[in-house]
C-alpha cells in the first residue's frame, strides 16, 4: 500500500524543507557550529512544517539518519494535547535525568505545547531552568500567546509562516511528475489556493482527487473538492452589487442544493473581494468575515441582501411566503454605496449609522438611532444637512430612538429564509435565529 502523498514526499533535511529559510538556514549553521540550545520554541500555523522540523533537528543534533518509520529512543513525542497535567511533566522529568541511550542527546518533541496546565508549565520552567546538558526540547504550538513569558524567554523561538501560492504550485508540480499524476496547471492552481498556505493541506488535496481522471483539469478539481465555478462567485457579486434579491437567492438556493458547504461559499466569496477590492463590496466583506454557525445559510443570505432591501422585505405584509419572486428585481437607492459615501464624508456619522437600524420604505430611507446620544448626533444641524445632501434617490427621516422601527417585523423574511434553507429555520417565540 502506498503511503499518501504527504508523507512520501516529506522532508528529510533541512536543506530539503521548502519556504521556511528563515527557521531552516540559522537551524543549520548552528548545528555546523556545534551550538546546540537546551529549549527551541516553534511558533505558526498548522500545517507548515513545525513538527516535521522537529523531528529533522530532533535527528540531525544526534546525527541519527532519519527514515520516516524509524523509532530512536532517544527522541521522544509527547502530545501536548494529551499529556498536559503537571504528573505528566513531572514524569518527563524523571525520565529527562537518565542519559541518552544512543545519542548525545535525549531529545523532547512536545506538539501543541499551549495545551499545558499553568502547573505543568511551571514544573516544565524547573527543567529549563536547569536542564541537565544532555537535554533537548522542541516545542511546537499554533498559539504561541498561549505560552508563558518565563518558558519563551528561555527558548529558542522560531516563526513559521504559511507558504505563497507560487511556492506551493511549484512544490506540487514536482511532486505530481514524480508520482507521474497527470494534472493541468490551473488545476493545479485550484488546489493550492485551497491549501491556504499549508503544504500539508496542498498534498492532501492532491492526493485526494489524483485518482478521479487520466487527465485531471481544473473543472475536475472543482467538481471534486465541491468548489463553486469562478463565474457563479462572479454572478453572485454582480446580484449583491444591484441588490436583486431574485438573483441573489436563486444563486444561494441552486449551490446548496448542488452540495457546495455554506463555509465553502463564504470563502470564496471572501477571496474573490479580496483579490478585487471594489468600494461596493466591502461591507459585504465585513459581514462575511462574521459568518459562522448555527444557521449559517440564514447568515450568508441576510449578508448578500443588502440591509435596507432586507428591512423593505420585511415590512411588505403582502410578500408571498412560498417565493421570491415578488420583490422588486431593481432596487434604486444602492444602501452599501450610501454608507460608503458618508463613511467618506463623516467618520462620525458614518459609525452612528452603522449602530442604527435602517428601513427603506418606498422612497424615504428611516433611521432608528440606537441612543438618545446617537440621535443627537444624527439630527445636529451639520450632520443632518449633509444627510439630506448625501442622496437625491431617497428622503432620509430620522426617528426617535425610543420609536420602534417595522423593520423589526420579520416574520415574512424568516419564513422565506426556511425555504431556502429546505425549512430548516424555525421561529422560537419571536427570537431572530441570527
Amino acid at each position: 500500500m502506498s503511503k499518501a502523498l504527504y508523507r512520501e514526499y516529506r522532508p528529510r533535511k533541512l536543506s530539503e524543507v521548502i519556504g521556511q529559510d528563515q527557521v531552516t538556514k540559522p537551524l543549520a549553521s548552528a548545528i555546523k557550529a556545534g551550538k546546540i540550545s537546551h529549549a527551541y520554541l516553534f511558533i505558526g500555523p498548522r500545517g507548515t512544517g513545525k513538527t516535521t522540523v522537529a523531528r529533522i533537528l530532533a535527528h540531525e543534533i544526534n546525527k541519527f539518519p532519519y527514515e520516516l518509520e524509524d523509532n530512536y529512543v532517544d527522541i521522544i513525542e509527547i502530545d501536548g494535547a494529551s499529556n498536559r497535567g503537571i504528573e505528566d511533566v513531572r514524569e518527563l522529568r524523571e525520565k529527562a535525568a537518565i542519559a541518552p541511550t544512543e545519542g548525545k542527546y535525549k531529545v523532547y518533541i512536545i506538539d501543541e505545547v499551549h495545551m499545558f496546565t499553568k502547573e505543568a508549565f511551571n514544573a516544565l520552567l524547573k527543567t529549563l531552568e536547569e536542564p541537565p546538558a544532555h537535554v533537548v526540547f522542541i516545542m511546537a504550538t499554533t498559539d504561541a500567546y498561549k505560552v508563558p513569558v518565563t518558558i519563551t524567554s528561555r527558548s529558542q523561538t522560531y516563526t513559521f509562516k504559511l507558504a505563497d501560492t507560487n511556492t506551493i504550485e511549484n512544490h506540487l508540480k514536482t511532486v505530481a511528475k514524480n508520482a507521474k499524476i497527470k494534472i493541468a496547471d490551473d488545476a493545479i492552481a485550484v488546489i493550492a489556493k485551497r491549501g491556504g498556505g499549508s503544504f500539508r493541506d496542498s498534498l492532501s488535496l492532491l492526493d485526494q482527487i489524483s485518482t478521479i481522471s487520466e487527465n485531471i483539469t481544473k473543472d475536475d478539481v472543482i467538481k471534486s473538492l465541491g468548489l463553486p465555478s469562478d463565474e457563479i462567485i462572479k454572478n453572485l457579486l454582480t446580484a449583491y452589487q444591484s441588490a436583486n434579491v431574485v438573483k441573489i437567492t436563486t444563486f444561494i438556493k441552486e449551490l446548496l442544493s448542488s452540495g457546495i458547504k455554506p463555509e465553502i461559499l463564504v470563502e470564496e466569496l471572501v477571496d474573490a473581494i479580496v483579490a478585487n477590492p471594489e468600494p461596493a463590496f466591502l461591507p459585504l466583506l465585513s459581514k462575511l468575515s462574521d459568518i459562522k454557525p448555527p444557521f449559517i445559510e440564514a447568515k450568508l443570505l441576510v449578508a448578500l441582501i443588502p440591509v435596507g432591501v432586507l428591512s423593505d422585505m420585511s415590512s411588505r405584509e403582502t410578500l408571498p411566503r412560498k417565493t421570491l419572486s415578488a420583490t422588486p428585481t431593481e432596487v434604486k437607492f444602492n444602501q452599501s454605496a450610501f454608507l460608503e459615501k458618508i463613511k467618506d464624508l463623516s467618520e462620525a456619522v458614518y459609525q452612528q449609522l452603522k449602530k442604527s437600524t435602517l428601513e427603506l420604505k418606498g422612497n424615504e430611507l428611516n433611521v432608528y438611532p440606537k441612543s438618545s446620544v446617537a440621535h443627537s448626533i444624527l439630527t445636529s444641524k451639520n450632520n443632518h444637512e449633509l444627510l439630506l445632501g448625501s442622496t437625491k434617490t431617497v428622503k432620509i427621516i430620522i426617528h426617535k430612538s425610543t420609536e420602534f422601527p417595522t423593520s423589526q417585523k420579520s416574520d415574512n423574511l424568516i419564513s422565506q429564509i426556511s425555504d431556502i434553507m429546505g425549512g430548516e429555520v424555525k421561529e422560537d417565540g419571536g427570537e431572530n435565529p441570527f
